[in-house]
Formats: structure tokens, sequence, C-alpha cells
């Protein structure tokens, strides 16, 4: 439903949409709103977007969004980010500015030689037991952003990029040789069965299925 509210001059100001819970939708013809949309679908986003698919997916003319990437970029490379807005093959991704890559080495190679933290080591497992899969299907497992996590286990070499999803066209990810090294196996078909860590299916609620 679209309600319209009084501006301050007696006017109707601009109608505001919402959801079925009432919750108030973001103007996105707002250019920083827009803006801030899109920035959000690139952090999130496994790989390359298309314009075609972020115009898409703010329900916004390619030009709109167009100018709302020139923005980002060119604010970005005026304040000195540690992140540029780059095209990168028929889309667009952001980046670790080039200048900063030694310092984003050295903190990787640390992390090499320290123990995984609980979440990379669960990050791992559905890694391990879902492959291949995709860097959104890990993230919704788990319930957080696994960004970090998946550079961790890629830069450790437990886990790689093997192809893109046909569906979504995120990046597909799997476990490695070293993987299987570290843990003593030839073969994830040697994985232990989750089945007996699992609950009986006959005990959980229906709103836990």
């Amino acid at each position: 439903m679209t309600e319209a509210s009084t501006g301050a001059d007696g006017g109707a100001a601009a109608p505001t949409s919402g959801d079925a819970s009432g919750t108030p939708s973001m103007d996105l013809t707002d250019p920083g709103v827009l803006r801030g949309a899109v920035e959000a679908l690139l952090f999130v986003a496994d790989g390359p977007v298309e314009l075609s698919q972020l115009a898409a997916s703010v329900q916004r003319p390619v030009a709109e969004v167009a100018e709302a990437l020139a923005a980002i970029t060119a604010d970005l490379d005026r304040c000195g980010a540690g992140w540029q807005l780059r095209p990168a093959a028929t889309g667009f991704r952001l980046y670790t500015r080039d200048q900063y890559a030694p310092i984003v080495e050295s903190f990787l190679l640390e992390g090499q030689r320290s123990k995984l933290s609980q979440a990379a080591l669960e990050t791992l497992a559905v890694v391990a037991y879902r492959q291949p899969v995709t860097r959104a299907r890990i993230s919704a497992i788990r319930g957080v952003n696994v960004d970090g996590v998946i550079r961790t286990l890629l830069s450790r070499e437990l886990i790689t990029e093997v192809g893109v999803d046909p569906d979504t066209g995120g990046g597909l990810y799997r476990t490695t040789s070293t993987f299987l090294e570290k843990m003593g196996l030839t073969s994830v078909e040697q994985l232990p069965s989750l089945a007996p860590l699992l609950p009986e299916l006959d005990t959980l609620d229906s709103d836990e299925l």
C-alpha cells in the first residue's frame, strides 16, 4: 500500500511505499540512497556484477545506476580509500587498491601462521560437506558474512574457486589437496558422516525444519 504524507508547505510529500509488515521502503530515486544500495550489492557480490544486473536489483534505470557507479569510483579515488571500483569482465567489482597490496599480503601471510578461528573452521566444514558451494550459500547456512573467512581459507590454500554457479553467477568453492593432506584423507568421501551429529527429524518442531 502507498501512503502520502503532508509536506512542510502543506502539499503532499513524495509517497513512501512499504512492505506487508509496514516497514517503509528505501527511496531509491534519491541518488544518495541509490548509491548506498549499489555499494552494498558490490560489497557482498561473489564476483563482477553487470550494470544491467545492478539496475534490475535496485529497479532503477541503467543510466542512473551508471551515474551511481561513476560517483562511487570518483569518491573512492578522491579520498584514497583502501579499495577501488574497477571494471572486471563484463561488470564491476571492488578491489584492494594496488598500493596497499604489500600490507594485505603481509596480513594474510601472518594469518597463515596462526590457528584457524572458530568461524574459519565452521566455514571450512560447510565447504567440505556442501562442495561445490557459493559464498552466498555459505553465508546463508552460517547466518553471517563470510567474505573475510573465505579470503583466509583461500590464502591458506584450504579451498579454491572452481567455477561459477550457472543459476546465480557466484563463484563456486571446494576443498583442495592441501585440505585433504591436513585432514589425513585421500578423498572427501572419507569425511565422517554428519548423520550421527544431527538431531532425529521426528524430534524437531515443524518451525525448525
